[in-house]
């Protein structure tokens, strides 16, 4: 058994050998390509481009042993080490490290990039519009709760575009340096994520023998347990690794299907069309009888579906008038959406066209 073992180590380190060799030469020709856009000026990170390539290899991999998961976790790693090369660019995310939103960044610009932890939503828009960073990523909705308010109004007094969307699940796990589960008096989270684990508090701490105390972030609660004996934080996957707390249980929510929808933004930046696109639009409509219906009627005309309509209040004024945030399929360079735009300039603002994951 140990020599077979050894063959197929052996084997293994091979490939290991070849990957690594076509790497250098997939760089290589990245670093050309990185070359010509920066005497284009032209933008590092294409989403779409991103897209075809991880379809195309995914259908390449169809009935063996990888699936698309596993090909969108290696390949995105891959393509976040080749933007660096061809271009480092900063990315600011809502913090603080550890977080969730943190978590959804380096999911699409892998771990080689440099991050920005910034303390609010607007903090983050300041740094792309002011060219700190040149992209950042911000909570828009979540499955359970709804729109990130905050983020919507925002996209609205800012002048950013969408780059892209990211979906991330959200689990919690359970850290602590306890060895026994009676020896943990308190448990450190934010007070959203106490509410999303109800479930796994009543199953493993009946009768309310911990203390449950709230923090500004699960980030912040797995750096105190690895500071206070007798300690335990429920936090995200990512924090407990950040601060090396100890991981005693994984997906500890109560539901399994909790998500987060992150926005990618940038300045000036346009995707071109990938197939299976979605479009975000502000619109704030005339003030009088019928202005809203006859303009969803422009996109019904079009056969545009409407994925999202929120309405927002406008907070500048002293009525109870309202905005809208707009989402629905298509690209912006489509007729039916490119007719709806035309047809309304002054009361209509592009947000981006973006890959849809969802």
């Amino acid at each position: 058994m140990e020599n077979k073992l050894q063959i197929i180590r052996e084997s293994i380190d091979s490939i290991d050998n070849q990957l690594a060799d076509l790497l250098s030469r997939r760089m290589e020709l990245v670093k050309q390509v990185g070359e010509l856009k920066r005497s284009n000026n032209a933008i590092i990170y294409r989403p779409e481009r991103e897209k075809k390539i991880i379809d195309r290899l995914v259908n390449r991999s169809e009935g063996k042993l990888l699936n698309r998961n596993a090909v969108e976790a290696i390949f995105l790693e891959i393509f976040a080490a080749s933007r660096n090369l061809e271009l480092p660019e900063k990315v600011a995310y809502l913090g603080p490290e550890g977080s969730f939103t943190h978590q959804a960044a380096e999911s699409r610009f892998g771990t080689m990039s440099e991050y920005i932890a910034l303390e609010s939503i607007q903090s983050v828009f300041e740094g792309v519009v002011t060219e700190r960073a040149r992209f950042g990523v911000i909570p828009i909705e979540n499955n359970q709760v709804g729109m990130v308010g905050e983020s919507v109004d925002l996209l609205r007094d800012f002048e950013v575009k969408i780059a892209a969307e990211i979906l991330l699940p959200i689990h919690y796990t359970f850290a602590t340096r306890q060895d026994k589960l009676e020896d943990i008096k308190v448990i450190y989270s934010k007070d959203v994520a106490f509410g999303q684990c109800d479930k796994f508090l009543e199953d493993y701490f009946p009768e309310n023998k911990v203390e449950l105390v709230p923090v500004e972030s699960t980030s912040k609660a797995a750096k105190m347990v690895m500071e206070i004996e007798g300690t335990a934080a429920i936090c995200s996957d990512v924090a407990a690794k950040l601060y090396q707390a100890p991981i005693l249980f994984s997906n500890i929510e109560d539901n399994p299907n909790n998500k987060t929808r992150f926005f990618i933004l940038s300045q000036n930046f346009t995707n071109q069309p990938s197939g299976n696109d979605k479009t975000t639009i502000i619109a704030r409509l005339p003030d009088r009888p019928g202005s809203l219906a006859n303009f969803l009627q422009d996109f019904n005309e079009q056969d545009i579906n409407i994925l999202k309509l929120e309405s927002r209040p406008e907070r500048d004024k002293d009525k109870f008038n309202s905005w809208f945030f707009i989402e629905c399929d298509g690209h912006f360079q489509d007729e039916g959406i490119k007719s709806v735009l035309e047809k309304h300039p002054e009361n209509t603002r592009l947000l981006g066209s973006y890959v849809k994951i969802m």
